[in-house]
């Protein structure tokens, strides 16, 4: 029956979904960690002038503190070398501390106002946050080549395994330097979970689904950020919120190390040639389908695992350093590295032009996270129809656009017309990020897929951590960053026709399968049909009839164990 053949589908999908919410709040936490709410100096009595020293309240702060347009001076207190009805002479750093107006991002505490890192120290709330994402970069780096040696369910569970103890070090960390680095390791542990999972949810699919089942786990994560402003309020202390997400990821850590929420890709391991776990998998996906029915595809299957399954074949596995010796996949590596570093580098620069219109915390983050979902709704309902290449091309020129009309006109353009210009690059950027990852997925061959969208995910982690740079005080490079991004936008434009399209293909198994892959016309609908044997089955069967066949036949296999 449908219903009986849809359960185990099911509980594979919700277990490719689900993980997005978790890893979402650790992603997310960064925001509400280094938020700077507003804040001034303590008054210092002892700097005040004896007759001045017995005043309270705002009479004090009138005394001590300088008074500026929008309020005290956050960094500055007035110094007194004459009688008081002298007045000041000038000013100078605070002696005594901030005074914080609280909360900030739904805390009563976080490390701005744990550590005081603001004025001469506000440089560490920039450091902080690309250390972290240096963590994302390095963490997708050595998933990605884990993936490909030991398979993508290791190595989702053992990040998971990893970030509870590294989560907990940071909610128990004593000074801001431990924060620094277990905050990057905390990071390499969630991108590693994040890319593994990735790779096994997308591996599951046939072609006519891999963007629906994508852009679904991608409604998931921003589902998980929506839900951290309200989990920051209950914990009220950045300490319990970094533990409450902690815990939560140590109860899926303990739930995904059940095999039937998350099974290991049949796609790698019959590219690697495991036969033995590939047929115990795809039993284990064939439990609970009640079709019996066959198919061309199924028949291909059991020819493909016989075939291989004569001579006994050791399993291969390919190092990403033969990504290298390739050209076409090496071209398509290159390109779509370059666009995902783009997309994501440029975020900032539209994001920058919002601050003074999104002053609070909760404002401008619901706003950022709408234009996600925007952008994955866009993505959603137009890469399937016209294309990813089409798509990524027209995402990546209205990037431009918006960049370049910002840069060169933004103080003689109306100030609606800014902000539309920008929510519209911040949704195209996301979309330019999202979309490259994507297309890199379906054009890396599975045998280096890991380490090869690993590369490509770090390169766009590495372009978000450029942007908490040009935040540094005193720090003259959003110009430099903007100008440098913008024109990298132009050449990627160019770049991208160079691009095949994987709309409606299977996915490249072996090195020779990604070498095949031509470009063709930028319009041009490929058929939608898989021809690999593995996970393609007509559209009424999907998965049911796949596996229901193959535990017919791996059942009355014979291997050398039982001879």
């Amino acid at each position: 029956m449908p219903s009986e053949g849809w359960r185990p589908r099911g509980r594979l999908a919700a277990g490719g979904w689900a993980p997005c919410v978790v890893l979402a709040l650790g992603w997310a936490l960064g925001w509400a960690l280094g938020a700077a709410p507003p804040h001034r100096c303590r008054p210092d009595t002892a700097l005040l002038p004896p007759p001045l020293r017995r005043l309270a309240g705002v009479a004090l702060l009138r005394a001590a503190v300088p008074r500026l347009r929008g309020g005290w001076s956050p960094c500055q207190l007035y110094r007194y070398r004459g009688t008081a009805a002298a007045g000041p002479n000038g000013t100078g750093p605070c002696t005594r501390g901030w005074h914080y107006a609280l909360p900030a991002a739904g805390l009563r505490s976080n490390l701005v106002t744990q550590w005081d890192l603001v004025c001469h120290s506000r440089w560490k709330v920039p450091l902080e946050q690309t250390t972290h994402l240096l963590g994302w970069t390095l963490g997708s780096i050595t998933a990605g080549l884990a993936c490909d040696r030991f398979g993508r369910r290791t190595a989702f569970v053992v990040s998971l395994v990893l970030a509870v103890p590294l989560g907990i070090s940071v909610a128990l960390a004593s000074d801001f330097t431990m924060v620094l680095v277990a905050r990057l390791l905390f990071g390499a542990a969630l991108a590693g979970a994040f890319l593994s999972l990735y790779v096994a949810r997308l591996e599951m699919c046939d072609p006519p689904h891999r963007l629906g089942v994508t852009v679904v786990a991608s409604f998931f994560w921003i589902a998980g950020e929506l839900l951290l402003p309200g989990l920051a309020v209950l914990c009220r202390h950045w300490r319990v919120l970094q533990g409450a997400v902690t815990t939560i990821l140590a109860l899926m850590a303990a739930f995904w190390w059940c095999l039937v929420l998350l099974l290991e890709s049949p796609r790698w391991l019959l590219a690697t040639r495991q036969l033995d776990r590939a047929r115990k998998t795809l039993q284990a996906l064939g439990k609970g389908s009640g079709s019996e029915h066959s198919s061309c595809h199924q028949q291909s299957l059991c020819a493909e695992l016989q075939s291989l399954s004569e001579g006994s074949p050791k399993p291969r596995y390919h190092a990403v350093c033969e990504i290298f010796g390739t050209r076409v996949i090496w071209k398509n590596s290159v390109i779509l590295g370059f666009t995902a570093f783009i997309g994501a580098g440029i975020h900032h620069c539209f994001t920058r032009n919002l601050a003074p219109h999104l002053p609070h915390f909760f404002s401008s983050y619901f706003t950022l996270v709408g234009t996600e979902a925007t952008a994955s709704l866009f993505v959603f309902l137009t890469a399937e129809r016209f294309g990813r290449r089409a798509i990524l091309l027209l995402c990546t020129v209205l990037t431009g656009i918006c960049s370049l009309l910002l840069l060169a006109l933004t103080q003689y353009l109306l100030e609606f017309i800014v902000l539309t210009l920008s929510v519209v690059g911040i949704t195209t950027s996301h979309a330019v990020t999202m979309l490259s990852i994507f297309f890199a997925s379906e054009v890396l061959p599975t045998v280096v897929r890991g380490a090869g969208l690993g590369l490509i995910a770090g390169a766009s982690f590495v372009g978000k951590a450029a942007a908490p740079i040009t935040a540094i005080p005193n720090s003259r490079g959003f110009f430099l960053h903007h100008i440098v991004f913008a024109s990298f936008t132009i050449l990627s434009i160019l770049s991208i026709m160079l691009l095949p399209e994987s709309q409606g293909h299977s996915l490249p198994q072996s090195l020779e399968d990604g070498e095949k892959q031509r470009r063709s016309p930028l319009f041009h609908q490929p058929p939608r049909e898989d021809h690999v044997p593995l996970l393609a089955t007509p559209r009424s069967q999907h998965y049911s009839n796949l596996t229901s066949s193959t535990k017919s036949m791996a059942g009355s296999t014979v291997t050398p164990s039982e001879m």
